[in-house]
């Protein structure tokens, strides 16, 4: 007859094992739950996909343990596990972390254990994010208007290019042509209104260009996100032959460090305040704002510098304000101009400031005295 409570005692000990102490899948700490099929040990969210791919899901805490369901976990975990369904996961493939959207860990864990794409490598057919070559439709947001229209989308590592076409006139050629270059793409689900979206952004003239699309379907929306980041992989090989992994990969891709919407004044004294979207791109060291969230171009662009070098951001209280209808202030200061910006709430007050004390303590790169020259 098991013995419950020890085969509790059992369970608690190897989930506080350090290869057992973050979810399997998305890296969270102290996960409450286990795949005992598979032998892995998880966090809440992740063991609901699990559940929904029929995977037996056990709480470590408020479930019985019989003697063979713990001989199961016990002769696996986290480590094994891992070894076997990420065997052959590409470099460039992103692995969700705990706060990423739903779209990407879902799939990532469906990847693993259902249709099993990291156990061996090649496959044959080859995965459609590894040939360097993608096609397919996408649902793309006009650049003067909120209708998404269906698109075709071509991307090539050959040439180091996204294409998309007008429907219309498909014939005439490509819409336009992006280079890989700079290009960023990152979910977006909030903003674009639909679990599988995505922004891709990328330099066009002295602007940025954003792009919103989705796919009905999650599984293409993530094929389309991890052929873009192997593609720009190979281009960053190319470009930068004795660069590690450890340096590229972080820039493949990148999400932002913060979003939401600001009340902002212009240089003017009595310059009224007015609402606008807010974008700090980190790795860029730049703060884009935006009359609307899903605008394609911006209204303007802040570099971000050192705070030695004479930029700082603090609470502020403007006395002379004017159509602002929020009232907790932040002053951002840069050699050359003070900006002030309005929050709604003290919560995003303290979340901004601590977004951009974050950029203006880290230490500049020749690459951001490029950028801080090319924005001047």
């Amino acid at each position: 007859m098991a013995n419950y409570e020890k085969n509790a005692n059992i369970i608690l000990k190897l989930a506080k094992q350090p290869e057992n102490s973050r979810c399997a899948d998305c890296g969270a700490h102290d996960p409450d739950w286990a795949v005992y099929r598979l032998g892995l040990f998880v966090c809440l969210n992740c063991s609901n996909t699990h559940r929904n791919l029929s995977n037996m899901v056990r709480s470590i805490k408020m479930d019985i343990w019989e003697d063979e369901l713990v001989e199961l976990m016990k002769s696996s975990g986290n480590a094994s596990a891992q070894a076997f369904y990420e065997r052959a996961v590409p470099a460039y493939y992103y692995r969700p972390r705990e706060n990423d959207y739903i779209v990407l860990r879902d799939q990532w864990i469906k990847a693993k254990y259902d249709r099993m794409e990291f156990t061996e490598e090649p496959k044959n057919p080859p995965l459609p994010y590894t040939t360097g070559f993608h096609e397919g439709i996408l649902w793309k947001k006009g650049k003067k208007n909120m209708r998404f229209l269906k698109r075709r989308f071509v991307l090539s590592q050959k040439a180091f290019t996204l294409s998309y076409f007008n429907k219309e006139n498909e014939s005439k050629g490509p819409k336009a042509v992006i280079s890989i270059k700079d290009l960023n793409a990152t979910f977006q689900p909030g903003k674009i209104g639909n679990p599988c979206g995505l922004q891709i952004s990328y330099p066009e003239g002295d602007h940025t260009r954003n792009l919103y699309v989705y796919h009905q379907s999650p599984e293409e929306i993530v094929v389309w996100y991890n052929a873009i980041r192997a593609v720009r992989y190979a281009y960053l090989k190319s470009a930068y032959p004795t660069g590690s992994d450890e340096e590229l990969i972080p820039k493949i891709t990148r999400n932002y460090l913060k979003e939401g919407y600001m009340e902002k004044t212009g240089p003017l004294q009595n310059d009224l305040f007015r609402k606008r979207w807010f974008t700090l791109d980190s790795q860029k060291r730049t703060l884009f704002y935006f009359k609307g969230q899903l605008d394609a171009v911006e209204l303007g662009v802040i570099f971000m510098g050192r705070e030695s070098n004479g930029y700082t951001a603090k609470e502020h209280v403007p006395k002379h304000a004017r159509g602002n209808k929020w009232k907790y202030g932040i002053k951002m200061e840069t050699p050359t101009r003070q900006f002030v910006f309005m929050c709604e709430k003290e919560s995003d007050q303290k979340e901004w400031l601590d977004a951009l004390r974050q950029v203006i303590q880290r230490p500049m790169t020749p690459q951001d005295y490029n950028t801080e020259a090319s924005i001047k």
